[in-house]
């Protein structure tokens, strides 16, 4: 089970996540200190480590909406976040999948900050609550390399298994 850290309503933008000034950091292992940034106090919590890995940001209607930018996705992946939302915007949603952050698309999902949530194959269950919400659930091609950690671990590993 896993722990809603942060929950957020509609239209949560790529700047709000990881915020346009801080484009020079594209490193994957730099961009992590910048989730978030203008939310100083979860911000602090990330850097502090305060989150046990697979905990969750809930988000509403269109999550990720905004530019292109992957640092969005590498910055909550580098804390090793679960997002859980309604609706995912197209571009954020195949960045996640690229580069192997967990997403989950529930149209249905209420939850808030401190629920207790379990992630099955099909349902996330708000053990807090006591309800569960149906996933969208992805082609298996994407979530195949979603679960691999991202495009570059699943091309290595069916190019090792050519081998």
């Amino acid at each position: 089970m896993s722990k809603v850290i942060l929950a957020l309503g509609n239209d949560i933008s790529t700047d709000d996540i990881y915020p346009g000034r801080f484009m020079a950091t594209v490193l994957p292992s730099e961009t992590p200190q910048f989730a978030f940034f203008d939310r100083t106090d979860f911000n602090a919590q990330l850097k502090a480590k305060a989150f046990p890995a697979g905990s969750v940001i809930v988000g509403g209607e269109n999550f990720g909406c905004g530019s292109s930018r992957e640092q969005a996705c590498s910055t909550l992946k580098g804390h090793e976040v679960v997002v859980v939302a309604r609706s995912i915007a197209r571009i954020f949603l195949q960045n996640s999948i690229n580069l192997g952050l967990k997403v989950v698309i529930c149209p249905g999902i209420e939850a808030g900050e401190g629920d207790e949530l379990e992630i099955t194959a099909d349902q996330v269950l708000n053990r807090t609550t006591g309800r569960a919400f149906d996933q969208v659930q992805l082609p298996a091609a994407r979530k195949g390399i979603m679960d691999a950690g991202g495009l570059i671990p699943y091309t290595r590993a069916r190019l090792m298994a050519k081998a």
